[in-house]
């Protein structure tokens, strides 16, 4: 259903949907920018704080006079977190509301299934977060958002994991995967399985689960008897959550724990876990203490937060926000560039010029990713408690790879208790 931009929550800013603000407010026909967004269901802590981000780039642009002289305007609906529901959608906003640029909501397993739809219509896509989501389409139209990239997408998501094992002495031998049965996990134990080949690093474990699993612990216990140095999990927030409990119930202690986890950079679950989260090596994104972040991306962050709490969404805005609002940068600068919406100029343009971002310069190669990626191994270290203040701390998330950025020294073996 349609989240009406007014009524859905506490989620439409002021002023955002139906009146533009600023000293030169645009007139006629607004410019439809359409998308699904996991407003309910598992991804919906991150769907909600990427929303809230794009609609202040909404706010923002429409303070300036909006593109090309037309005020703009999100038109959205809940995917509920389900893939199923995705082709419905974009469909209708394709055919239906017929918007005039198609962008995706967050996460790798609603980008591909919107992907037919999209390609079938001809249209430019820009995604947000979507990990090697065109490694099985080889779309022209279609670009990333995400700081995965390079030649080899998926095994830039998990590099930095292996990076930091590789480095302790003595090395890990043995591996163990695991991961939801979905589109992300796939293609992160894809490029897992490809570094672990590399490094020549023994698997002893690779299974997926269904993503309805509640009970982790089987699954936890499974891994734990085959002892494996290093422990890899492919998976979404819930199954993040499940999977850690279910580790520390019974005591599983690789030498490295985490990978590819997601949820573990959303402030309401690193609240949730609080000490269970030390010790644990994972990716992130972004982070206003990394080395490449910008001041633009620092103010950004203060407006984000400024409206945050009173709206109910993630209060410290690390991980998404940036991105989609990046994201929504990313196509106000194509359509100013062509002076329109012409999927085929957007697309062209989009292929050969860099774009100016609050996460930084992005410029897309021929599959649509990052040219470099820029994935983070960080490593939680000295969380007390469950409150939120103490996330502000760089000392907390510590960030351990690329060498470049670093501002810690790893924990290892892995201690939760550190």
């Amino acid at each position: 259903m349609l989240i009406e931009r007014r009524t859905f929550n506490k989620l439409a800013i002021a002023g955002a949907a139906a009146t533009v603000a600023g000293p030169v407010a645009a007139q006629g026909k607004p410019l439809t920018i359409g998308f699904g967004m996991a407003l309910t269901g598992g991804l919906a802590p991150n769907g909600k704080a990427a929303l809230l981000a794009m609609q202040i780039w909404e706010q923002d642009v429409n303070a300036r006079g909006g593109l090309l002289g037309r005020p703009v305007k999100l038109v959205y609906y809940d995917d509920q977190s389900n893939p199923s529901q995705v082709p419905g959608l974009y469909t209708k906003l394709l055919d239906v509301d017929k918007v005039d640029i198609v962008v995706s909501g967050y996460a790798t397993n609603m980008v591909a299934p919107a992907m037919p739809v999209v390609m079938q219509h001809d249209r430019t896509f820009f995604s947000l977060l979507g990990l090697a989501v065109n490694t099985e389409f080889n779309y022209k139209r279609y670009f990333s958002v995400t700081p995965t990239g390079g030649p080899k997408p998926k095994e830039s998501f998990s590099e930095g994991f292996f990076k930091v094992a590789m480095e302790q002495t003595p090395k890990p031998q043995t591996l163990a995967l695991v991961g939801g049965d979905a589109e992300f996990p796939r293609n992160a134990l894809d490029g897992a399985r490809a570094q672990a080949k590399a490094l020549g690093l023994k698997i002893v474990y690779d299974k997926t689960y269904p993503l309805t699993t509640s009970d982790y612990t089987p699954i936890v216990r499974a891994v734990q008897a085959t002892n494996p140095d290093l422990f890899f999990a492919a998976s979404y927030p819930p199954d993040s959550v499940g999977i850690i409990r279910a580790s520390s119930e019974v005591g599983f202690k690789p030498k490295l724990f985490g990978g590819g986890m997601v949820g573990l950079q959303a402030t309401a679950i690193k609240t949730q876990l609080g000490p269970l989260l030390n010790g644990i090596v994972v990716y992130d994104f972004w982070l206003p203490w990394a080395g490449f972040a910008s001041e633009e991306g620092r103010e950004f962050l203060k407006k984000y937060q400024a409206k945050s709490a009173e709206i109910g969404v993630d209060l410290l805005g690390y991980y998404l926000p940036p991105f989609g609002y990046a994201l929504m940068q990313v196509v106000e600068q194509a359509v100013k560039a062509t002076g329109g919406t012409n999927d085929e100029k957007l697309a062209e343009y989009a292929r050969k010029n860099t774009f100016k971002t609050v996460v930084g310069d992005i410029r897309f190669n021929a599959e649509g990713e990052w040219t470099e990626a820029q994935v983070m191994a960080v490593q939680f270290q000295g969380v007390s408690g469950n409150g939120v203040e103490q996330f502000r701390d760089p000392k907390t998330e510590v960030i351990l790879w690329p060498t470049k950025y670093k501002t810690g020294t790893v924990v290892y073996p892995y201690d939760p208790k550190k």
